[in-house]
């Protein structure tokens, strides 16, 4: 499952590394345990040293592997970590959302509006790697709309991790029909007529009902138990 090349535009050599390495330890494809070394990373992208150390470090910051003196060892993602950042997810949304239903959201509601309208066209087209990117382009302008620094901070600090976790899931919808997919369009349609509504006490039941089904289906795709 390479990484999808039209996420990597603009992208350095090391960005671009990352998120390839990222996606095979999501996936699997490398597994806990495994220890990558710095000279292979680098012939196998034909690259110097510079950039893989660059991924290296990212990756480590967000737990996926830890630093040793004779490479990196992969601690992958665990039941666990995957809980917690649904957990993450969870708080920043549920807060954001909240925090809207006291100003004016038109604006926010027609950019949602054209979101769903691109995840619809994906759909058409079986594009999983374009509906998995407007749909995290969904959650991303709710949380960019709510204009908290902090909350902004810690989301950028989780944000590429949820992005591949997304591209996972998604493929997997996908392999499943498409009314699967409707339903993930229509779990999103149920969170835009929330945050129309205005109103904080309906918006909170909409986020939690989101967020347990889509648990649910974040540990069927990642195969957690």
């Amino acid at each position: 499952m390479p990484y999808p090349a039209a996420w990597l535009r603009g992208a350095s050599l090391g960005e671009a590394i990352t998120c390839e390495l990222r996606l095979s330890i999501v996936t699997g494809k490398i597994q806990p345990g495994e220890t990558l070394s710095e000279n292979r990373i680098a012939a196998d992208f034909g690259t110097s040293r510079s950039p893989v150390r660059e991924a290296l470090r990212t990756l480590s910051g967000e737990g996926l592997i830890r630093l040793e003196r004779m490479g990196a060892v992969v601690l992958g993602l665990s039941s666990k970590e995957v809980e917690e950042l649904f957990d993450v997810r969870y708080l920043i949304e549920s807060f954001v959302q909240e925090r809207l239903s006291r100003i004016d959201r038109e604006p926010l509601i027609a950019s949602l509006r054209r979101i769903l309208d691109k995840m619809e066209l994906a759909l058409r087209h079986q594009d999983a790697e374009e509906f998995a990117y407007q749909d995290f382009a969904f959650h991303e302008t709710i949380i960019a709309e709510a204009g908290h620094s902090r909350i902004w901070q810690l989301w950028r600090s989780i944000r590429q991790l949820v992005l591949a976790v997304m591209l996972v899931t998604t493929r997997e919808v996908f392999a499943d029909g498409e009314e699967r997919v409707q339903a993930v369009i229509e779990k999103h349609r149920f969170i835009l007529d929330g945050l129309r509504s205005g109103d904080a006490d309906e918006i909170q039941k909409r986020v939690r009902s989101y967020f347990k089904d889509s648990f649910v289906t974040l540990h069927h795709s990642l195969g957690k138990p």
